[in-house]
């Protein structure tokens, strides 16, 4: 009794089960597509990238929907099956549109492989120039900067201030230096960067190092071309971070939605043709 019922049980369950997975993607679809914007590069790139990951739900529940059929059409010859459970009515026989859901599916996500690449590409050099242009106003921010800067500091009173600005730092180095309590506290601070207690040590055993220190790190032209190597290294970075991202989204998308594509048509063209088949005897032996 069990096993019959077991038998004549699973086939609802699977299509059902298949039913929803497959009305639960048009819904998202659905949902996704709002607020509808086709012209938006970022709106088509989010889309097909979310379309794509929940590809797999209704290929699965379309499985799950044809194994049921198939168990269905197995046990018709079998009149000791338990009505509960049993064949759906003719009426709710829904393979055929399922098949046409599925060829439609399939082209699109084939439509999705080209259309997402070069979405991506087109995002990546939209990104790769924007990075740029932020990165020469910096620069150009940093040129001005400086040659505010350096126009200060040209006249006598502007050079006493940065010569008196290189003195007391030279003095608060030197004090720090001359007494062993502070300069060992210095040293065993955790919140100080092991690159400053490593020049400590230098200043330390070289005194002549101190100075060299000073006059780099208040001289503005050695400054301004530190700050510039800086920003050209943040903006080489993050066009190889925007690059690397568009590479990879291109292909995991892209080759899924291929992937996917191949699934669905072979799924619907294979269905559709073996159905148009099997319509085809039943006339001929009904002609007979």
């Amino acid at each position: 009794m069990t096993n019959r019922f077991a038998a004549g049980n699973a086939p609802l369950t699977l299509r059902v089960v298949g039913i929803i997975l497959v009305l639960s993607f048009l819904l998202d679809f659905l949902i996704l597509m709002l607020p509808f914007q086709p012209t938006d590069r970022g709106w088509q790139i989010n889309l097909a990238s979310a379309l794509v990951d929940r590809g797999i739900v209704p290929l699965v529940g379309m499985g799950m929907l044809f194994v049921g059929y198939w168990i269905d059409a197995v046990s018709d010859s079998d009149s000791t099956k338990s009505s509960i459970g049993g064949n759906l009515p003719k009426s709710l026989d829904i393979r055929f549109p399922v098949l046409i859901l599925s060829s439609i599916l399939g082209l699109i996500f084939l439509l999705i492989f080209p259309l997402h690449l070069n979405n991506v590409r087109q995002a990546s050099a939209q990104n790769v120039a924007q990075i740029r242009q932020d990165a020469e106003q910096a620069e150009n921010q940093l040129q001005n900067q400086l040659s505010q800067f350096q126009a200060q500091i040209n006249n006598e009173q502007g050079k006493a201030q940065l010569e008196q600005l290189r003195n007391q730092a030279k003095n608060q180095f030197t004090e720090l230096l001359k007494n062993e309590q502070t300069y060992q506290q210095a040293l065993n601070n955790p919140q100080i960067p092991p690159a400053q207690k490593e020049l400590l040590k230098k200043f330390k055993e070289n005194p002549q190092e101190l100075d060299t220190f000073i006059a780099q790190q208040t001289d503005p032209q050695a400054l301004a071309t530190q700050r510039l190597t800086q920003i050209r290294q943040r903006r080489e970075e993050a066009e190889k971070q925007a690059k690397d991202n568009a590479w990879k989204s291109g292909l995991r998308i892209g080759m899924s939605s291929l992937l996917l594509s191949i699934g669905y048509i072979i799924i619907g063209w294979t269905g559709l043709r073996s159905m148009s088949v099997v319509q085809g005897t039943k006339r001929k032996a009904a002609a007979r």
